[in-house]
């Protein structure tokens, strides 16, 4: 039995070597608030497609030049808090919460979709590239890899795929303060 057993993980370590290996995964962006250059305060509905599964998430957003806010609610819960001075990120989530959306890569995808291009390319490895489009999408690569895409089909619309994460997120916006 002993036998086998150690035989499997041989077999199953070689195996793994055999196949070719994964495409490392996008930079996180850290950009400080003031590079957005404007302030934000958004109420946005995400549709996010992960693992065959779908799930709405309703994200209060407000950023100005100091800080980044967002609030996390599903189902009139709040289920994550996240605080971005540039310095330090601090998150704040319930029990239970998925760890696969963590704070870090909440604040990546918001700043990849709604940052200025020239920020977001100051940051990136040498290797990495965004690409404009048109002004209605935005292409993340490492080398000739795509890593992720923007799209921006309505003014308050925004798809952001992640193809090295397996992830799609639709986003819908709405100003707060106002009746849109």
């Amino acid at each position: 039995m002993r036998r086998r057993v150690l035989m499997s993980l041989v077999l199953a370590g070689l195996a793994g070597c055999a196949t070719p290996p994964v495409a490392p995964t996008r930079p996180l962006l850290r950009l400080p608030p003031a590079a957005l250059g404007r302030s934000l305060a958004l109420q946005q509905q995400l549709l996010v497609h992960a693992g065959g599964q779908s799930r709405r998430i309703e994200v209060l957003l407000e950023a100005d030049d100091q800080f980044v806010r967002l609030v996390l609610v599903n189902l009139g819960q709040t289920m994550a808090r996240l605080h971005w001075d540039g310095r330090e990120l601090v998150q704040t989530r319930v029990p239970g919460w998925p760890q696969a959306v963590s704070g870090e890569h909440v604040l990546s995808d918001l700043q990849l979709a709604l940052w200025p291009a020239e920020a977001i390319r100051g940051a990136l490895p040498a290797d990495w590239t965004l690409e404009l489009r048109d002004g209605h999408q935005r292409i993340l690569r490492r080398g000739e890899q795509i890593a992720a895409t923007v799209d921006y089909p309505a003014p308050t619309r925004i798809d952001l795929v992640d193809r090295q994460q397996g992830y799609r997120i639709e986003i819908e916006s709405r100003t707060l303060g106002t009746a849109q």
